[in-house]
């Protein structure tokens, strides 16, 4: 896994949660430039992926590699499914549905570097 693009997306993520949540203390809908920074967000997930993926290929594995692939498939499709959530309630609680999304990333990013990286 990549260190700093990990990092990045929990960073990224954060920023989500405080953008969004703000959006649903103020009674607003979710809006496009929710759905570009989830964008944004999927990118950024996809790239690791991608970047993991490549290492694995080349031979460096964790010992769990199932659960690691489950957890890098639910990192994966959960921004995409929880805009569309989102969007599709257009009520104050759509951001409240992404900034929830976003709390839970940087979750799984640190049970993924658990995974990559164990402590022995």
């Amino acid at each position: 896994m990549v260190d700093w693009l990990t990092m990045t997306i929990q960073m990224v993520s954060l920023a989500m949660v405080g953008w969004c949540l703000v959006s649903t203390f103020r009674d607003r809908p979710m809006l496009v430039p929710h759905l570009v920074g989830m964008g944004i967000l999927w990118l950024l997930v996809i790239g690791q992926a991608v970047a993991t993926g490549i290492t694995m290929a080349g031979g460096d594995r964790p010992a769990e590699t199932a659960m690691f692939v489950s957890y890098l498939a639910t990192v994966v499709l959960l921004p995409p499914a929880c805009a569309v959530w989102g969007f599709m309630e257009r009520t104050k609680w759509g951001p409240a549905v992404i900034a929830f999304a976003c709390l839970i990333l940087p979750v799984l990013f640190v049970r993924l570097e658990q995974l990559w990286n164990p402590v022995v």
